[in-house]
């Protein structure tokens, strides 16, 4: 494992955001999928696991992106890698994929699997798209602050930036945006300043006990 540091108090608290990084490294693959392999941990609706990740790091895609993110661009240009993730609006498809791994490594029996996926999978297909909208967002934001952590445990500092061109990122990088919906972007890279602090309400202004 790649892993700098497992300090989680200073993982969690010190996070900032990150704009402006070292353009002349790149996280390696093998390290990047690492870091994706560490953040998929997070939980989803019955485990059908919608997000979908895009590592846009070359020159040509990163030139790409730029007209679509607004006002985020130095993150594009100085970050190793933009990476951007998506909501499958068709997890489902795959459900009987991941639930057929869960009875090969022993984590559910074959009865289980079967009655689960009766159940889920015509739920899932009576989904309104606002339901299904909703579903994905919530399962991909929580993948993607994830990798924010991981990445840090890694060495590394990122920004989340949700200011883009919804409506033509999926089809700019090659995927149906009728079928992914772009939920967050999530720039990555060694830090060449350090983000600003930010304040925070007290948990007692945003909290109630019934």
């Amino acid at each position: 494992m790649n892993q700098k540091n497992n300090d989680f108090s200073k993982i969690m608290l010190e996070r900032r955001s990150v704009r402006h990084y070292d353009e002349t490294f790149k996280i390696p693959h093998d390290e990047m999928l690492e870091m994706i392999q560490e953040a998929i941990t997070a939980p989803s609706s019955v485990n059908l696991q919608p997000w979908r990740f895009v590592v846009v790091e070359s020159d040509e895609m990163k030139a790409k992106l730029k007209p679509l993110i607004r006002f985020n661009t130095l993150q594009n240009e100085t970050s190793s890698a933009m990476v951007l993730i998506f909501g499958d609006m068709r997890c489902h498809d795959r459900g009987e994929e991941i639930y057929d791994l869960a009875v090969e490594q022993g984590k559910m029996p074959s009865d289980v699997r079967d009655e689960q996926l009766a159940a889920i999978i015509p739920y899932y297909e009576n989904f309104s798209k606002e339901k299904m909208t909703s579903v994905v967002t919530i399962d991909a934001s929580l993948a993607a602050m994830q990798f924010m952590l991981v990445a840090r445990t890694h060495g590394y500092e990122t920004n989340p930036i949700g200011g883009f061109e919804e409506d033509l990122l999926a089809e700019a990088v090659g995927l149906d945006k009728d079928q992914y919906l772009p939920v967050m972007i999530i720039s990555v890279g060694k830090a060449m300043t350090d983000g600003y602090e930010s304040s925070r309400l007290d948990a007692s202004d945003v909290t109630t006990f019934k």
